[in-house]
């Protein structure tokens, strides 16, 4: 992998990570961009104890422009992009509307490849290997900023999910505190380590799921399951077979495994509903929407989470979609959006049951 760093027009970061060692990337922003100015701060909840990010500044954000004037595609001639060469394998920048800015943390976006008509199931194993490296030295650098607490690399794919921008990216959010979601998983992992004399949590739910109905695929490295109290109609939960508290801790054999599990993975998802449930998929049916959320350990004081180190917390990610069925959406209605309470319409053994059906030939 071969990285350069440079700067756009506004000032902003870019960062390119390629292939091949003898790629140049000279290329300059020629458009006349003022400096980012953002308005990002980070509000408190005193009922709930979590935080909420204020950023009035992405009302004005780009939303579904054309494919001919994508600006995560490279520029071209006179048609100028964010991203100022000609071709590009993977680029992360610093989002020019971020949600977090400043004291209040940083988003970044990361292209996964140049075609804007691919998905991140179309890369070769190769290039979503330069993916990972490129999220794990983002969660290096990130990481070292005093404001951050926890970095938090996903993927948000599909019109349904509210993705404003069609080519295949996911982003990087580095947060000046310890998420409400991580906390949650904090502190159930500190009462279950009291409870249990040093039992660690993760360890014990991944042997439970090991042994059950609910793996979809599992390699020597990996492992995939639908989680025993999924949220969504189609949830799964990958983990690597040794634990580790972060990208940065993966060993070697578990990094060249990850494409091969991770491609599979989500080729399976974009085969759920074909011929399901209400007849053949309909005519122009969009890819399965879906989210990819890889959870880290934060990388600020755990103080606050009795007994618990970073080397307790597993790395996993966490893949869902929305979609419940061929043309039907999972709604977070009443309970969902109003209480955190999740109703799910499909048996995690059954959901399971056929992400294994599906498995390409």
């Amino acid at each position: 992998m071969k990285k350069t760093s440079t700067q756009l027009a506004d000032g902003r970061e870019l960062i390119y990570y390629d292939l091949r060692d003898d790629t140049v990337r000279d290329a300059v922003d020629r458009r006349p961009l003022d400096r980012t100015v953002t308005a990002s701060e980070v509000r408190r909840d005193a009922l709930l104890g979590d935080a909420v990010a204020i950023a009035s500044h992405r009302q004005g954000r780009t939303y579904h422009p054309p494919a001919d004037e994508c600006p995560l595609c490279p520029s071209e001639g006179d048609r100028l992009s964010e991203i100022p060469d000609s071709s590009y394998d993977v680029v992360v920048f610093e989002n020019r509307f971020p949600s977090l800015a400043g004291d209040s943390g940083r988003c970044e976006v990361v292209c996964f490849t140049s075609d804007h008509n691919a998905s991140f199931a179309d890369l070769t194993e190769e290039h979503a290997r330069l993916v990972l490296d490129a999220w794990t030295d983002r969660t290096s650098e990130l990481s070292s900023l005093p404001s951050v607490e926890q970095v938090f690399c996903f993927e948000n794919r599909g019109a349904e999910i509210g993705v404003t921008l069609g080519h295949p990216h996911g982003q990087i959010y580095a947060y000046p505190f310890t998420t409400p979601r991580t906390a949650l998983m904090l502190r159930s992992l500190a009462a279950h380590k009291d409870a249990t004399g040093g039992e660690n949590l993760f360890d014990a739910v991944l042997e439970r799921e090991l042994a059950d109905e609910r793996v979809v695929l599992e390699s020597e490295h990996w492992v995939a399951f639908v989680p025993y109290a999924a949220h969504w109609p189609y949830e799964v939960h990958l983990y690597p077979k040794r634990r580790v508290p972060d990208l940065l801790a993966l060993d070697e054999d578990a990094r060249t495994e990850f494409p091969q599990v991770y491609l599979e993975l989500l080729r399976r998802f974009d085969r759920i509903f074909d011929g399901r449930d209400a007849g053949e998929k309909s005519a122009g049916e969009p890819p399965t929407p879906y989210i990819a959320a890889w959870h880290q350990a934060p990388f600020g004081t755990l103080e606050e989470f009795e007994g618990v180190v970073r080397e307790d917390f597993a790395l996993h990610l966490e893949l869902f979609t929305i979609r419940r069925t061929s043309g039907k959406l999972k709604f977070l209605a009443g309970s969902e959006s109003g209480m955190s309470v999740f109703i799910n319409d499909i048996r995690p053994e059954a959901a399971a049951e056929r992400l294994r059906e599906v498995a390409s030939s």
